[in-house]
């Protein structure tokens, strides 16, 4: 059988499902371990404050208490998120505060512990948490990245400055377009604001240090547990190799559990100053949002964008300013992961981003459904959108004449990424239809004849999978990092069960029922007879240091991983069988037949099954031929993708390995009186490459799309003036429903990818779409009232304030046209 023609597309039902819907699963939440403590954190109420003493002396002796950490017991923990050695470029130092596992001398953002209660039970160190005596002196907040950057107030005395990284990216003639441009549009600033993931399962660590051996066990939740080691062993000061991680189910990550790595590094703490008994943290729904991850906040400022006569776009020079939040993650890598989609869906060629990042009194950013990633697409379909408007041009023909074209493919942006492959004017053709966009404008005209405002939105992304890691040398040019591998091992047991192992986290993604599928097709079985190890475990499942649930990658890394090790299989399945059957290989074909699953003579009734091929090699070798001692039936196969590390001091290079795209399409009716928006028609086409699974797929969208809508109308991480976050519980801050979506007209094609086996490429971060494509729906409905959309998060009373404010100043807009004496731009 051939995996690329008889996998592909198969409709395989998920085999993940059927113990989670049962309730059968196990959360790292659920797990108990005989002697298990359990912690809670006295967390900072203030956004930024200093702290003067804390007062352990009554918490330490309640009922059930075994003991109290503050910072002062931290004394031998390194700082957390460091990758030493650390330089800037040019020899400038690269600005990364220390983070301390507990706050210290000062507090920065609100909901960072300062404290850390273990006792018998989660009820008692509650209670003790209350007692412990915090005296904080509070100080003014840093509460944006425009702020932060003037340095007025430092967050981080070692640091003395509140600016993490700075760097220009610059590409092409960008002055010369400028001056040769036929019109000029300018927009003061665009703003992208913070939103999370908020998935059902919070963070959860249990952390055991064992006396007899040293050894460090954990039992969490982690989506990328290969780094969260690298991470704590430095801080803990312990050999990498005592560190034990096991995961199983996962109620959903979306990226934000790589980032609970400071838990594991204090739960194992605690356990070793409580005699190694093991420490269980299960985070609550307000610690979650108060102090686990948000996504990426950046504002866009001076953007000058130039157009020729026919509304190409020729350049775009714009000033970007990113919050990370109190502390940045690691290496600052979301200074530089955006430039995977510097371009976006169009050929631009000509470009100068200025990009800065800082830190501020508010909650740390981390992955988010795509680290860093989405907030530049946003931009650039607001560039395409404002310009569309201002020159008079459809939106849709205005992609058409900027897109890049399939016969263009693969295709090099200006920063050296090299898109792999896509349809994108074939991609929004399809969604006209499936939307029945004609209709919808027919419709549009005759509201509006009614005074009554409906837009029709585009939104186009990319979904950039299999990420360089060589791409953290532009931030960093000694960060020990560089391309990306995966490993996968797949067995024939000595019962003649095929068993597969592979190193990917999944959280929903369906990794087991695709990995069943490929290793069915290469092997000639169903996958019903393929079992794929459920969880991660660092000392059982095969992996390496880029292994993880992250970046849109395991439909290639993995896969692809997954399937040299199948083949491998394959291989010494038929020189064995072609020993045991005395045939040439060539003869021979893998199938079910008589015997299950059996390896036969083609044209033939010779045969010999799995079981029979097993019991050979485990516990039936003696006389085995030399030339068969290398068959051993367990095959390890390690994918590694074909990258270069980048041009540093160019900020060129190819820093991923597939683009996926996602183009949606909102129809959206503004209430003239309130503000409140309402999907009336939502549309999605995906282009993923060669589908392993459609089902899955359309999956995945689904969920793609649900929290892009989230993020676009519901869902914000807000905070006051003086650093309270306004939206820490889902009473103000309020995730889509299954009640709040729109019911989704889907469809999807398919460009497939040369880099992986199967043409697949990953799509699990297409959440940006929806955001897109509301945006523009809405400045479609509310263009002819004066209004742009410069905003990510536009909720009812967001659009109400803004056609208030237009009212109150008819002239201030935010955007302005230079048009030069030249050709005129042809709508």
């Amino acid at each position: 059988m051939d995996a690329k023609t008889d996998g592909r597309a198969a409709h395989t039902p998920r085999v993940e499902d059927d113990i989670l819907v049962r309730g059968k699963g196990r959360y790292a939440a659920d797990v108990t371990e005989p002697g298990q403590t359990y912690a809670y954190f006295v967390r900072s109420p203030h956004a930024f404050a200093r702290i003067a003493s804390v007062d352990i002396a009554t918490a330490a002796a309640a009922v059930g208490v075994l003991g109290v950490l503050t910072a002062k017991d931290m004394a031998g923990i390194t700082s957390l998120g460091r990758h030493p050695p650390l330089a800037g470029r040019g020899g400038k130092p690269l600005i990364l505060p220390h983070r301390p596992a507990l706050a210290g001398e000062r507090a920065v953002h609100i909901g960072e512990p300062a404290a850390m209660v273990v006792a018998e039970t989660p009820a008692a160190a509650q209670d003790a948490a209350e007692l412990v005596e915090v005296d904080y002196e509070p100080l003014p907040p840093v509460m944006s990245a425009e702020s932060a950057l003037q340095d007025e107030t430092v967050l981080h005395n070692e640091a003395g400055t509140n600016k993490v990284w700075e760097g220009t990216f610059e590409y092409g003639e960008v002055d010369q377009a400028f001056r040769d441009a036929a019109s000029i549009v300018h927009i003061d600033r665009m703003h992208f604001h913070r939103f999370s993931s908020t998935p059902l399962e919070n963070n959860a660590v249990i952390g055991q240090w064992d006396h007899r051996d040293d050894n460090i066990y954990f039992w969490c939740n982690n989506s990328f547990p290969t780094i969260g080691i690298q991470l704590v062993a430095p801080a803990l000061g312990v050999h990498i190799d005592r560190i034990r991680v096991q995961t199983h189910d996962i109620g959903g990550s979306f990226g934000i559990k790589i980032t609970n790595y400071p838990y594991m590094t204090l739960c194992a703490l605690a356990s070793r100053k409580a005699g190694g008994k093991p420490v269980k943290w299960a985070e609550t729904r307000t610690e979650h949002m108060l102090a686990s991850a948000h996504g990426n906040e950046r504002t866009f400022l001076d953007t000058r964008i130039a157009l020729d006569g026919e509304g190409v776009i020729t350049a775009i020079d714009s000033r970007h300013l990113d919050d990370c939040g109190a502390y940045p993650r690691y290496e600052p890598l979301g200074c530089v992961i955006w430039a995977q989609v510097f371009a976006g869906v169009y050929r631009l060629r000509n470009a100068r981003i200025r990009f800065a990042q800082a830190v501020t009194n508010k909650c740390p950013v981390g992955p988010n459904r795509g680290y860093s990633r989405m907030q530049h697409p946003w931009f650039l379909e607001r560039c395409i959108d404002i310009c569309a408007h201002e020159l008079g041009i459809a939106s849709d023909e205005m992609r058409r004449r900027n897109y890049i074209r399939p016969e263009q493919f693969p295709y090099t942006t200006p920063n050296g990424c090299v898109y792999d492959s896509g349809n994108y004017p074939g991609m929004l053709r399809l969604a006209q239809e499936r939307i029945g966009w004609n209709d919808w404008k027919k419709k549009q005209d005759e509201a509006r004849q009614e005074g009554r405002s409906i837009g029709i939105g585009i939104g186009t992304t990319l979904d950039s999978g299999t990420n360089n890691f060589g791409q953290s040398r532009i931030v960093n040019p000694n960060a020990p990092f560089s391309g990306n591998s995966q490993a996968a091992n797949v067995k024939l047991d000595i019962y003649g069960e095929i068993v597969v192992s592979v190193g990917s986290v999944p959280q929903g993604q369906g990794h087991e029922t695709t990995s069943a599928q490929v290793v069915a097709d290469v092997l000639g079985v169903t996958p019903d007879m393929v079992t794929v190890r459920a969880g991660f475990d660092t000392e059982r499942n095969v992996h390496t240091g880029h292994t993880g649930t992250y970046a849109s990658q395991f439909a290639v890394s993995g896969l692809s991983a997954v399937h040299g090790a199948a083949q491998k299989l394959r291989k010494e399945l038929l020189r064995l069988a072609a020993y045991a059957l005395n045939a040439p290989e060539d003869q021979l074909e893998l199938g079910e037949g008589k015997q299950g699953a059996e390896v036969r003579v083609r044209g033939g009734d010779k045969s010999i099954n799995y079981w029979a091929l097993a019991n050979i090699i485990n516990v039936n070798n003696a006389g085995l031929p030399d030339e068969l001692q290398d068959v051993t039936l367990n095959c390890r196969y390690t994918w590694r993708a074909p990258f270069k590390i980048p041009d540093i001091e160019r900020k060129y290079g190819n820093l991923t390995l597939t683009y996926s795209s996602q183009l949606h399409i909102a129809v959206i009716e503004v209430d003239n009186e309130t503000g409140n928006p309402k999907i009336l028609d939502y549309c999605a086409v995906d282009d993923c490459g060669t589908m392993i699974n459609p089902l899955i797929v359309e999956g995945q969208v689904h969920g793609a799309t649900a929290h892009g809508i989230g993020a676009a109308l519901m869902e914000n991480c807000a905070y006051d003036e003086a650093g309270n976050m306004v939206t820490s519980t889902f009473s103000e801050y309020t995730p889509i429903t299954a009640v709040n979506m729109p019911n989704i007209k889907f469809a999807n094609i398919e460009t497939p990818s040369p880099h992986s086996y199967s043409g697949a490429k990953g799509m699990g971060e297409g959440g940006a779409a929806p955001v897109h494509a509301i945006s523009a729906a809405l400045q479609d409905a509310l263009y002819g009232k004066g209004i742009y959309i410069t905003e990510s998060f536009n909720n009812g009373d967001s659009i109400f304030r803004a056609l208030a404010e237009r009212q109150r100043d008819s002239k201030k807009t935010g955007v302005r046209v230079d048009r030069r004496n030249r050709t005129q731009v042809h709508s």
